[in-house]
């Protein structure tokens, strides 16, 4: 796939350690990048929130039984077409389809799962490492509505 040269691919990779400040600040220079490739501020809202969800599930699934401060990686790609987002944890892993379905009657009211409906619900495609500890996310720019 060819890019412009004068909009070249940013491809970043990021290990996290909880921060908050840091987190932020990663999201909002993802935010600057893709305003500047003209992703509409829906588009901007859809990578931000699968981002935070994604990063919220592997502190706070992926790390629960680990020491604070382990870090987990955050490797993005943007580029004027597309935004590939993987966050990956060192935890032991999950099975994503044995993940609740939040939307049935009888887990209306449990927390778990709406995190990964949503982003299934945003991203183009999401898919899951063998072990269940890497989430690789692709968001695809809908072209301009004529």
């Amino acid at each position: 796939m060819s890019h412009p040269s004068h909009h070249p691919r940013y491809d970043v990779s990021v290990m996290l350690t909880g921060d908050r400040a840091q987190i932020d600040q990663i999201e909002q220079d993802i935010m600057a990048r893709l305003e500047q490739f003209a992703y509409t501020k829906a588009s901007r809202f859809a990578v931000k929130l699968s981002i935070e969800e994604a990063v919220a599930n592997a502190f706070n699934h992926g790390h629960k039984h680990l020491p604070p401060g382990v870090p987990v990686r955050l490797e993005y790609s943007l580029a004027p077409d597309e935004v590939r987002v993987a966050v990956e944890d060192q935890g032991p892993g999950f099975v994503p389809a044995d993940v609740p379905d939040p939307t049935m009657d009888e887990n209306i009211e449990q927390p778990s799962g709406r995190g990964i409906m949503l982003i299934r619900a945003y991203m183009s495609s999401v898919a899951f490492s063998g072990t269940g500890n890497r989430i690789e996310m692709t968001y695809k720019k809908p072209a301009p509505k004529a």
